[in-house]
C-alpha cells in the first residue's frame, strides 16, 4: 500500500509540475508533438514503400518453357521437379499450354490474331510461370530449373531484374535509416526540452537533497511528469496518423499514380503506427527526465 501511496503522490505532484511549469511544458510537447510528425509520416511511408517493393518483387517471375514433344505426363513430372527446388512452393508455379497463350495473344491484338489464324500450328509452346520465394537467387533459381529434361528454356529478364532488385534494396535500406534518424532526432529534442525544464527547477532539487530526500524519491516526478509530456505530445501524431491516413488513402482511392503501387489498407496500419508514436513519446519523455535529473544535475 505504501508503494501505491507514493506512487500516488508523485503522479500529482508530476501532473501539479507540468501545470505550474506551463510554458516550458508547451514548449517540450510542441517539440515532441512536430517531431512525432515527422516520425509518424516517416513509418508510414517506409512501410507503403518497402510494401510496394515486396510487391514489385513478386512480379519478378521466371518464364519456363517446354519442349514441343512432350506429353501430358512429361509436364506433371517437370512440375514435381520445379516443385522440388529449394526456392519454389507449389502454389507458386502456374501452367500455361500453348492453347492459352494463343488465345491470350489474340484477344490483345487484331493483328496478332490474324498472324496466328494464318498458321496451320501453333508455334506457341506449353510453359510454366514461377515464382520465386527468394528474389536474389533468381539466376541459380533459373539456372536449376534450364537442366531439368523437356525444359527448352527458362529466362527471368537477365540485367534488368538483378537491377530491380538492387533498387529496391537501396530503397528499402535508405527508408530504414530515414526512420531510425528522425527518432534519434526526436530523442535528443525531446531530452535537451525537459532537461530545459529541469533546469529551471534546480534550486527545488538542491533544497530536496539537502533535506535528505532519497535520490529515487527526486527523480521518480520527473520521469512521471517526463511520460505525461511525451504523452500529450504524442496524441496530436496519432491522431494525424489515423485520420490523416484514412483520409490520404481515401482521396488517392488507395494506389500511387496508378494500380501499379498500392497504399496498405489503413486497417491496423495507423493503429499500430499511432500506438508505437505513443509509446516513443513516452519512453523518450521518461528517458529525458531521468538522464536529465541524474547526469545533468548531478543527481
Amino acid at each position: 500500500m505504501k508503494v501505491f501511496r507514493i506512487l500516488k503522490r508523485n503522479i500529482r505532484d508530476a501532473f501539479k509540475s507540468v501545470f505550474r511549469n506551463f510554458s516550458l511544458s508547451i514548449a517540450s510537447i510542441t517539440c515532441s508533438t512536430i517531431t512525432l510528425i515527422l516520425v509518424a509520416i516517416a513509418i508510414l511511408v517506409s512501410a507503403n514503400v518497402n510494401n510496394a517493393t515486396s510487391e514489385l518483387k513478386k512480379d519478378l517471375t521466371i518464364e519456363v518453357f517446354l519442349e514441343t514433344d512432350i506429353d501430358s505426363s512429361d509436364v506433371d513430372t517437370i512440375r514435381d521437379k520445379i516443385i522440388g527446388l529449394n526456392n519454389i512452393k507449389e502454389e507458386n508455379v502456374t501452367y500455361i499450354s500453348g492453347e492459352e497463350w494463343k488465345n491470350e495473344l489474340q484477344n490483345e491484338s487484331d493483328d496478332l490474331e490474324a498472324i496466328l489464324d494464318t498458321l496451320e500450328t501453333n508455334p506457341l509452346r506449353d510453359s510454366f510461370e514461377v515464382t520465386v520465394e527468394d528474389v536474389t537467387q533468381l539466376a541459380s533459381t533459373t539456372k536449376q530449373i534450364n537442366e531439368i529434361e523437356g525444359v527448352f528454356e527458362a529466362k527471368y529478364g537477365e540485367g534488368k531484374a538483378e537491377r530491380f532488385i538492387a533498387m529496391f534494396d537501396i530503397i528499402e535500406k535508405v527508408t530504414i535509416i530515414i526512420v531510425g534518424s528522425l527518432v534519434l532526432v526526436t530523442i535528443f529534442l525531446i531530452s535537451n526540452t525537459i532537461k530545459l525544464t529541469i533546469f529551471s527547477r534546480r534550486n527545488e532539487i538542491e533544497i530536496m537533497r539537502l533535506v535528505g530526500t532519497p535520490n529515487l524519491v527526486i527523480r521518480l516526478p520527473f520521469l512521471f511528469e517526463g511520460f505525461i509530456l511525451g504523452i500529450i505530445g504524442s496524441l496530436i501524431p496519432a491522431l494525424l496518423t489515423i485520420y490523416g491516413y484514412i483520409l490520404v488513402y481515401d482521396k488517392m482511392d488507395g494506389y500511387i499514380y496508378s494500380n501499379i503501387i498500392s497504399l496498405i489498407k489503413p486497417v491496423n496500419l495507423v493503429f499500430y503506427v499511432a500506438l508505437s508514436v505513443m509509446a516513443l513519446g513516452a519512453v523518450v519523455g521518461m528517458f529525458g527526465s531521468y538522464r536529465a535529473a541524474r547526469k545533468y544535475l548531478k543527481i
